[in-house]
């Protein structure tokens, strides 16, 4: 209890307390970790899910510190991000795990995530790989320069895969190796281009994110 007390203190993606929304946790059958982009907070996802509406999940909103996960861009060497990234992926892990206490196992969670977010999640599928019910990366990729190998199982999560071409933040370079490294895991993946000039998140995707959380 003091080490998870140290823990919490020393990491500042757990000071602030998540934001919960759709069925309650402790009466769901399904939840879904639902991450911010920089410069965001909750609220920004929560116009999402409204959109989304797809009510009967638990959706639990984590809230980064200074409304961002990690400083330098998703792209940089991982070192320039740290310890930050690292405390974002632990913060990941300790709200997946306060999910599953409330009975709910990773094969019965979703991961979406949009610009940073889907970045900090496209990351965490690559070093933690399991089979989740679902993932929705919403214009985001792996951490670091570098390609990467893969190393583990996601056994068959559906991931989908969006993003834009002209996307000044995610180069379409890096969702598509993102796409591909995860289908080398195992997941089974869709990857759609599209052709907005805007960072955001377009009704089509939003019309795939509703298939993918009540397939």
């Amino acid at each position: 209890m003091v080490a998870d007390t140290i823990r919490a203190v020393s990491n500042p993606h757990l000071e602030p307390d998540p934001v919960f929304a759709g069925a309650p946790l402790d009466r769901a059958r399904r939840a879904a970790l639902v991450v911010h982009g920089r410069g965001q907070t909750p609220d920004y996802m929560l116009a999402i899910l409204d959109r989304v509406a797809v009510p009967d999940i638990a959706y639990v909103l984590p809230r980064a510190a200074g409304q961002t996960w990690y400083p330098a861009g998703f792209m940089q060497p991982l070192a320039v991000n740290q310890p930050w990234a690292d405390h974002a992926l632990d913060a990941m892990a300790a709200f997946l795990a306060r999910i599953a206490e409330a009975g709910i196992g990773a094969e019965d969670v979703f991961l979406v995530g949009f610009s940073q977010g889907a970045c900090l999640l496209s990351e965490l599928l690559v070093r933690s790989p399991r089979r989740y019910a679902g993932a929705a990366l919403l214009t985001g990729g792996y951490l670091g320069p570098e390609e990467r190998a893969p190393a583990g199982s996601l056994a068959g999560t559906p991931v989908f895969a969006g993003t834009s071409r002209y996307d000044e933040w995610v180069p379409l370079e890096r969702a598509e190796s993102t796409a591909r490294l995860l289908e080398r895991m195992g997941a089974a993946v869709t990857l759609r281009v599209y052709e907005d000039r805007e960072h955001l998140v377009n009704d089509d995707e939003i019309a795939e994110v509703r298939k993918l959380l009540t397939s």
